[in-house]
């Protein structure tokens, strides 16, 4: 978990779980909850559902410039500054999906190991995501993206996973 030298018995004072060795015989790492393993997972299929979303959108390309230029009424605003913009605007938007996706994944890992700023991370990440899909720009896939990561979300501050991300003590 950490790099820590703590022995079992100086585990349980501190609210950690006891050391148990992974299956690769590892006995400095432990089994991070359930929860938090489950967590991990959706932080993972909630970036790939955010970047096949965004994909999906940017194949929608054309269907999208068509209709804002139906919608234009500025005659300042041409038509190829519309295609422009909206091309531009959509890979932004695709790349972004790509950064979150790596960002949850880099993220989701840590918490994995016990890391408690990690989860901090991801719980600013969600909710940067959820504020982005609901007020500014959303289909019904990266929708779905914002609900698992809510989900995950919930998971990483189960009362059950508490003691995982204890706070560090303080050196004296």
């Amino acid at each position: 978990m950490t790099d820590s030298d703590e022995s079992d018995e100086q585990r349980p004072a501190k609210a950690l779980p006891p050391a148990a060795p992974l299956p690769d015989g590892d006995p400095t790492r432990v089994h991070p909850p359930t929860a938090v393993t489950v967590s991990f997972g959706l932080w993972l299929l909630a970036g790939l559902v955010l970047i096949l979303g965004f994909g999906l959108t940017l194949t929608a390309r054309q269907q999208i410039i068509d209709t804002l230029i139906e919608m234009n009424n500025d005659q300042r605003i041409t038509n190829d500054q519309i295609a422009s913009g909206t091309t531009s605007l959509l890979w932004t938007l695709f790349v972004g999906a790509i950064v979150f996706g790596v960002l949850f994944g880099l993220f989701a890992y840590k918490t994995r190991e016990g890391t408690r700023s990690a989860r901090t991370v991801l719980t600013v990440l969600a909710a940067v995501v959820l504020i982005f899909q609901v007020v500014l720009f959303s289909n019904l896939v990266t929708l779905a993206s914002a609900l698992v990561t809510i989900v995950a979300t919930v998971l990483l501050y189960l009362p059950n996973v508490q003691g995982y991300f204890a706070k560090p003590s303080k050196a004296l």
